[in-house]
């Protein structure tokens, strides 16, 4: 696979580390055969400067160190440091434990004292001898271990919990079919082995996840759900230097039973719908599915296997209000379809029909920096679509619904709750977190 397949990426993240190089590169995956390739020291993680494309390999990551955002960096982990749990023997195990199963503080592997030991960091370089953490440099079929502290003890192993192979009480291994929206299951460590965060908990991170805002999600103790439509499902971590990560639940090698052949009408918000309308309300054709022009997008057909996305017909994979499609409009992203309602009431195809386009009423333009604003434009300057203010997909934030109760943060709909210069929204365009809103102000008469 990728080389950087192996790495937990943090956009955003800058950390602390004496010990470190610098290489000019031309992107990450370079870097990462920097990192690979390190013989100053044990590489255990590297940052990438986009603007710059500066390369720095680090000894340390950021379970070790202390640290910072700083918007241009991209730090990459490697993610067999950050495993706390371990794969059969533990052989590849690199986590930070360092005490016995009984609580006995380990002995340094490269002191002598209160043991002479056998195993070194010089006489097994590869082994991973750091600190007083536990290690299986011999394969030792019980699991990591160390030399203790207590003179009376010369080693014992570790208690360290199996990462793999998760188990429910009632001794099924767990599994996920399409991208586990319907997972129910109990696995509650993400995949380096962080504990997860209890949903209910706003500790170490604040979210907007509540058994209040999403009822039908089962959000329950600290198990790992997808209530998003992420690829998969994650939790927020309990570690306060890693805000989420994905959980490891393998597939499942049966499939789905088929429901069906999915509906050939609106019912709901149309999640299920599978019929081939491919022109949206104002008759812009959709853009297929399974390419990138003339908008780039993040609905690949290969990643979301059950969502029907299939030609280029209106699908709903996101919990939109109904389906929708990208446009071969280049100035017009995405758009709504007009889609027949399975109890009989058709709305007709603008541009088909003589059915004009619904025109919001409430006002489209602000007043004063637009703290007052509750229309319901939700396209950004450059035409992006905004993210729902209760959704965390694809941007995690803290405006949410709950923790600005006055600001009516509704639906994706522009507002402006913290008092920036003008009504603002969430993009659902990874690659831009914000951006203002395509509104004027109400004392502008240019507007027509």
């Amino acid at each position: 696979g990728d080389i950087l397949d192996d790495y937990l990426r943090t956009d955003g993240l800058w950390i602390l580390t004496r010990n470190k190089q610098f290489y000019k590169t031309n992107n990450e995956k370079e870097c990462a055969e920097k990192c690979e390739a390190e013989r100053n020291f044990n590489c255990r993680a590297f940052l990438f400067t986009r603007k710059k494309l500066q390369c720095l390999t680090l000894a340390e990551n950021a379970k070790m160190t202390v640290t910072f955002n700083s918007t241009d960096a991209v730090l990459y982990e490697k993610k067999i440091y950050l495993l706390q749990c371990r794969k059969g023997i533990g052989k590849d195990y690199r986590g930070t434990e360092a005490k016995t199963r009984r609580g006995i503080p380990c002995q340094k592997w490269a002191e002598k004292t209160p043991h002479n030991p056998n195993y070194t960091p010089e006489k097994h370089p590869n082994a991973g001898l750091d600190e007083n953490y536990c290690r299986n440099p011999d394969g030792d079929e019980s699991g990591p271990w160390c030399y203790t502290t207590d003179p009376a003890t010369r080693f014992d192993y570790c208690n360290i919990a199996e990462c793999e192979g998760q188990v429910t009480h009632t001794g099924e291994v767990e599994c996920i079919q399409c991208n586990g929206e319907d997972y129910h299951g109990e696995v509650s460590r993400t995949e380096s082995g962080l504990e997860c965060q209890r949903w209910d908990a706003q500790e170490p991170h604040m979210h907007g996840f509540t058994l209040k805002h999403f009822p039908e999600k089962d959000l329950k103790m600290n198990y790992c759900r997808n209530p998003d439509g992420e690829l998969r499902p994650w939790c927020f971590t309990s570690s306060p230097t890693k805000r989420w990560e994905y959980c490891n639940i393998p597939h499942c090698t049966t499939h789905p039973p088929v429901s069906g052949l999915g509906s050939q009408c609106l019912s709901g918000k149309g999640e299920d719908y599978r019929g081939r309308i491919a022109i949206t309300e104002s008759g812009n054709a959709c853009q297929h599915w399974n390419t990138q022009f003339p908008h780039r997008h993040g609905w690949i057909p290969d990643r979301y296997p059950c969502k029907g996305l299939e030609e280029n017909y209106c699908r709903n994979p996101n919990g939109e209000k109904r389906p929708w499609c990208y446009t071969i409009n280049s100035s017009v992203r995405w758009e709504y379809c007009a889609i027949p309602h399975c109890d009989g009431t058709e709305r007709g195809i603008a541009g088909m029909s003589n059915v004009p386009v619904q025109v919001p009423l409430s006002e489209e333009c602000y007043r004063g920096k637009g703290q007052s604003y509750r229309g319901t434009t939700s396209i950004t300057v450059s035409g992006k679509k905004c993210q729902a203010w209760n959704s965390m997909f694809p941007h995690r934030h803290e405006k949410t619904p709950d923790r600005f109760p006055n600001a009516d943060l509704r639906d994706n709909y522009c507002r402006n709750p913290d008092g920036d210069n003008s009504p603002w929204c969430f993009t659902t365009d990874p690659s831009m977190t914000w951006e203002y809103c395509n509104l004027k102000r109400c004392d502008d008469h240019t507007q027509e």
